[in-house]
């Protein structure tokens, strides 16, 4: 996904300002959320730091984001939201506003923009902590820097580059930053060297997704077959990679296997993921947080996608391609269903017939969403 905008502003209300002409000093970055927005979000925190090079950046997000900044240089402090957590109260909600009051914020950028983040920004001159300049997505109480709607925007980075715009501010990344740090490179490498993983001679699979986004996974048969087929084809080794809620999937596909299969799910941190993927020759992924991060690293990916719209969830990149079954049925966002004919109708064939010719094509231009045509005849199942 390659966007720019022109950083030019005009008045427009009072809605849009040029912020690089103003004093700004301390910039307060907010996004909680899940590990995949805010990856996406990483983008933006780089066109915000290029901006203000000289600027203090800090960033609230929740836990376990926060583990994706453990090295980052990016900011002065990452400090957490604990939204899940039974203490969250009055008390959470003080604490959070004396803290930000005390910090004395020129700007805040607020990439959340929910109610929660927008009761919190509102609440703060009430007790004395006023932030000047208040950046987000939309022109309501109580920012003061939002761009126009009526857009047809429907990625999130869109919505971002909109409000830098209206910031005065270029949006010039192409896709996630994210620091791994030396000690992880090092792990990493470790690692590698101790399963035999030669760099591009391996692919990376990331056949999960959370438990109650389980309808989003393309199914570890096709991924065993998938796994199967690149490996006959002359790739020396596959490697799955996810998290807690992807270990039974990872090891249902395991199973089936020979040894140059090599299932690391569970046994890497969260940023231990970049450096893996930018080893291999291509990654297969769900529509899930881990895909955005390994976005990070550049390396030629294909997302199955179903019940997701591929416009609203595509990982950044240029070489970034989702492929998706053509039927009514698609982008429903249902949390359950019977026939899940959106993944059952993409073979592991079409999948690495796809990534076959994304391979031929140059760097920089594979960033297609792809499409996979029912067969002639075929309806909805009835169940």
């Amino acid at each position: 996904m390659t966007l720019s905008v022109n950083s030019r502003t005009t008045s427009d209300g009072g809605w849009t300002r040029d912020l690089r002409t103003l004093n700004v000093r301390k910039i307060l970055i907010i996004k909680w959320s899940g590990i995949g927005d805010v990856a996406i979000a990483s983008a933006t925190i780089q066109d915000i730091y290029e901006a203000f090079p000289q600027s203090t950046l800090h960033l609230n997000t929740m836990a376990p984001c926060d583990q994706l900044f453990t090295d980052d240089p990016r900011f002065d402090e990452v400090f957490r939201l604990d939204l899940r957590g039974k203490k969250w109260g009055i008390g959470q909600h003080w604490r959070w506003l004396r803290y930000v009051r005390s910090q004395r914020y020129d700007l805040v950028v607020d990439l959340q923009c929910t109610d929660h983040s927008r009761l919190l920004l509102s609440l703060l001159p009430l007790v004395g902590g006023r932030i000047p300049h208040r950046l987000s997505y939309y022109r309501i109480f109580p920012y003061n820097i939002a761009p126009s709607a009526g857009a047809d925007l429907h990625h999130t980075r869109e919505y971002a580059v909109s409000a830098l715009a209206a910031g005065g501010l270029s949006a010039r990344c192409e896709r996630p930053v994210l620091y791994p740090g030396e000690g992880r490179r090092r792990n990493v490498r470790e690692l590698m060297q101790r399963h035999g993983l030669r760099e591009h001679e391996y692919a990376v699979f990331l056949p999960g997704s959370t438990i109650t986004g389980s309808i989003k996974r393309w199914g570890a048969d096709h991924f065993r077959v998938l796994a199967e087929r690149v490996h006959a084809s002359g790739v020396a080794n596959i490697v799955l990679l996810g998290g807690p809620d992807d270990i039974e999937e990872c090891l249902r596909i395991q199973r089936r296997c020979g040894p140059w299969l090599v299932n690391l799910c569970g046994e890497t941190e969260i940023l231990d993921l970049i450096p893996l993927c930018e080893g291999a020759r291509f990654i297969v992924g769900n529509d899930t947080g881990t895909a955005h991060v390994a976005a990070a690293s550049g390396t030629l990916m294909m997302v199955i996608c179903g019940p997701t719209d591929p416009r609203r969830v595509r990982p950044l990149g240029r070489d970034i391609a989702t492929l998706q079954s053509d039927i009514p049925c698609i982008n429903c966002y249902k949390k359950h269903c019977a026939h899940h004919s959106c993944m059952r109708l993409i073979s592991p064939e079409d999948v690495l017939a796809h990534v076959q010719g994304l391979i031929s094509k140059p760097p920089g231009s594979r960033g297609l969403d792809l499409q996979i045509l029912p067969p002639t005849g075929w309806v909805i199942p009835t169940v």
